[in-house]
């Protein structure tokens, strides 16, 4: 790890002389995805994170995986450039164990496992939800390591914004957002789109590889009697340019999308009814020849949810029918899949306890039956100390290309995890806050790529260990916040390393008001992992430097520049990564 980097980098942060400015703190936010209901953040018993939409316009992030990166926990492999193949791995799980919901709709495929990152635009997004930890009691199949839930845009009041945006590799972007809102309802569009030649993605190879990206999400939603209808559309189209195996230039067209009607009915005081019915697809097909990926899913989701005195009863039905087909080098295969579920959870309060509980039994056309669980209590030691622990008990069933894509295995068992947390938090009021966490993770049959037999396997087990210890200070104008992670993830049989994943990880990051303007600095110094075929990935440091000028109410300009210590460094092994570079945007807003 370059070390001195990371000190002068550092040291820059934390000396930065705070301005008078306006006060950065939160207030009470709500948050929907750690218990499926709507709680305050502070009474999340598990550890949530929230990227709020001035954290998403400050950071001017080209896609979701830019956003996530400098998150503690989260691990982001990327094969190159813009609109490349990326992964999530938190908390030491495998890439596919991390489940993406946009709007609590799934978009993980049922082909290839992870979703696709890479082509969500953040200028559809109002805020993102990350939650650490086992979540199959509430979502199903995927959620061994977390859930990210994607909020998408809503309007408050009237708006119209827009933006054009230029950079670095002949990037260029823009996006037009706006909405309305009143009592009996409100609706809203955001079109965005993204153009760039891209660099070379292979450290081999010379040859640049570009990327195009068009993204739409559309809402409406009806105030009538005592229910909410609403009917939302996200899509995201368009062209990615990369290097086969043979370093080859070659492209792919995607099409990634979700639509949903959900009903939200008020049937008592305290009763409430939540259905959403949605359609997601995820479709790739390549322009050399005939091959293509396609992931079809109908989803019904209902939930009913009672507030009693001291604490809420939820309780749900959960059906999807899903189709996956692949055509790869002459074969492929096509697979339905049908999944019931049905889950019960209780959240209860007391005057220094709160206490979570969920159970969740699914019903798998091709594994039949599991039962999953959540169990989480907290208890207020003082007006400032709280301690918090969960456990949990989570599944994750083999996608179809698993069973029958290249190097499937038709034999595979679901993965099986157990999971485990402990927390301390301290909070005295409004400005300081700490945060220490210590968690585990069990995971049986865990599927793994054999290079011997050149096949997935279930290998014995895998065991992940690991502790992070947070620290946010927010001043008048200004906020700190610093996180320093430490993990072990290990074939529990081999002691082998899991690949790509960091043991050390620090995030610093500072936000600075100056009059109307910002200032922002973000730093991750990640250590060292290993990827296929036992090659080392160094360890390395990486600075973002942005900011937000406002011309006047309605004008301001943003800048970044991307890699300031422009350092080279490779997520995934003979991929090349961003260098120095710089991007701009003029935006626009009225309301």
């Amino acid at each position: 790890m370059k070390t001195s980097r990371f000190a002068v980098v550092a040291i820059i942060v934390l000396v930065m002389a705070p301005a008078t400015g306006a006060d950065l703190t939160p207030g009470d936010m709500i948050i929907i995805t750690a218990t499926r209901t709507e709680i305050p953040l502070a009474d999340a018993i598990v550890p949530v994170t929230v990227i709020t939409r001035e954290d998403i316009e400050l950071s001017l992030a080209t896609d979701l995986a830019e956003l996530l990166r400098f998150e503690a926990g989260i691990d982001i492999g990327r094969n190159g450039g813009p609109g490349q193949a990326t992964s999530i791995f938190m908390r030491g799980t495998e890439s596919n164990h991390t489940l993406v919901l946009i709007d609590g709709v799934r978009i993980n495929p049922g082909t290839l496992g992870g979703a696709a990152i890479q082509h969500i635009a953040p200028e559809i997004i109002e805020r993102i939800e990350i939650v650490k930890g086992a979540r199959s009691a509430l979502f199903g199949t995927d959620a061994i390591g977390g859930v990210i839930n994607i909020i998408t845009r809503r309007a408050r009041d009237a708006y119209l914004e827009g933006s054009l945006g230029a950079g670095s590799f002949d990037t260029q972007s823009g996006y037009v957002s706006g909405g309305d809102h009143g009592d009996d309802g409100e609706f809203g569009i955001t079109l965005s789109w993204q153009s760039t030649d891209g660099y070379a993605p292979r450290t081999d190879s010379s040859i640049e590889r570009g990327y195009d990206n068009v993204s739409a999400n559309l809402y409406a939603s009806r105030h009538i009697g005592n229910s909410d209808i609403s009917i939302r559309h996200w899509q995201s189209k368009g062209n990615v340019e990369y290097l086969d195996f043979f370093l080859t230039p070659v492209d792919q067209n995607y099409d990634n999308a979700t639509t949903a009607l959900a009903v939200i009915s008020k049937l008592s005081d305290r009763g409430t009814s939540k259905i959403i019915v949605s359609f997601m697809q995820d479709q790739i097909i390549q322009n050399q020849g005939d091959d293509f990926v396609k992931s079809e899913r109908l989803s019904i989701d209902w939930q009913y949810s009672h507030a009693f005195k001291d604490h809420t009863v939820t309780g749900g039905l959960f059906a999807i029918d899903e189709t996956a087909s692949t055509l790869s080098f002459g074969s492929g295969f096509e697979e339905d899949t049908a999944v019931r579920a049905v889950f019960l959870q209780d959240q209860w309060y007391g005057e220094r306890h709160r206490a979570f509980v969920a159970l969740r039994l699914t019903d798998h056309e091709t594994f039949g039956n599991h039962t999953t669980w959540n169990a989480e209590y907290a208890y207020e030691l003082n007006d400032d100390w709280t301690l918090n622990a969960g456990v949990g008990h989570a599944f994750r069933a083999p996608d179809a290309t698993d069973r029958f894509g290249f190097g499937g295995n038709p034999n595979l068992q679901p993965e099986l995890a157990d999971s485990a947390q402990l927390g301390l938090r301290y909070s005295p009021g409004t400005r300081h806050s700490l945060e220490f966490e210590l968690y585990s993770n069990d995971i049986e049959d865990l599927i793994e790529f054999n290079l011997q037999t050149f096949e997935l396997q279930n290998i014995d087990s895998a065991e992940i260990r690991g502790a992070q210890l947070g620290y946010e200070y927010r001043g008048e104008g200004f906020v700190v916040r610093a996180d320093l992670l430490r993990q072990k993830a290990d074939n529990a049989s081999t002691g082998e390393r899991l690949l790509r994943r960091a043991e050390e990880i620090i995030t610093l990051s500072y936000t600075q008001d100056i009059g109307q303007h910002r200032l922002g600095v973000s730093v991750i110094a990640s250590g060292d992992r290993e990827d296929f075929g036992g090659i080392p990935l160094a360890g390395y440091v990486l600075a973002n430097l942005t900011g937000l000028i406002r011309i006047n109410d309605n004008w301001s300009l943003n800048a970044r520049i991307e890699n300031l210590l422009d350092t080279e460094y490779e997520t995934a092994a003979n991929f090349r990564m961003q260098e120095r570079s710089g991007f701009i945007e003029l935006r626009y807003r009225w309301d």
